[in-house]
């Protein structure tokens, strides 16, 4: 008899990380891929990616990030970016489609495309905010930067 292939499966944190960088390709920002997905009671209840607010032109589609043009560092002046954040969306969309978050946790995938790192653990302080106020307990995420990556989990 031939003996059986023992399956190793990837740990939660694991598979839903990676669906947060399957959402990240989503993004439309030319500076970052960013993917979040909120998950409770082991279910998938929300998800979204960094991108420009609905019937707004992408920046993806016209080349020009605002930010950049203007010279503006990471984590500066975001009221001139056209996009939502991941982190935003996902509860945006749970809204939307009326899915509890309370008590929840975010997996959010980074993905640096401009080489730059963030402060505040990955995150943006207004995206904790938000997060705080939307009952989400946990944020566990990946930041991948010029070909390094750190992990962290944030408990708000």
């Amino acid at each position: 008899m031939d003996e059986l292939k023992k399956t190793i499966r990837p740990s939660r944190n694991e598979r839903y990380t990676a669906i947060a960088k399957e959402v990240a390709r989503g993004s439309t920002c030319l500076r970052a891929m960013v993917g979040a997905v909120i998950v409770k009671d082991d279910v998938v209840v929300s998800m979204g990616y960094v991108g420009s607010a609905r019937g707004e032109e992408n920046c993806c589609d016209t080349g020009i990030c605002e930010r950049t043009r203007l010279n503006i560092p990471a984590g500066q002046n975001y009221e001139l970016c056209k996009s939502v954040h991941a982190e935003v969306n996902a509860v945006i969309n749970a809204a939307r489609t009326g899915s509890n978050v309370l008590g929840g946790t975010m997996y959010l995938y980074i993905e640096r495309l401009d080489g730059q790192r963030k402060f505040h653990k990955g995150m943006c302080i207004m995206c904790i905010r938000v997060l705080k106020n939307a009952g989400i307990k946990t944020i566990l995420y990946k930041e991948v930067a010029g070909g390094e990556s750190i992990s962290d989990t944030i408990l708000l």
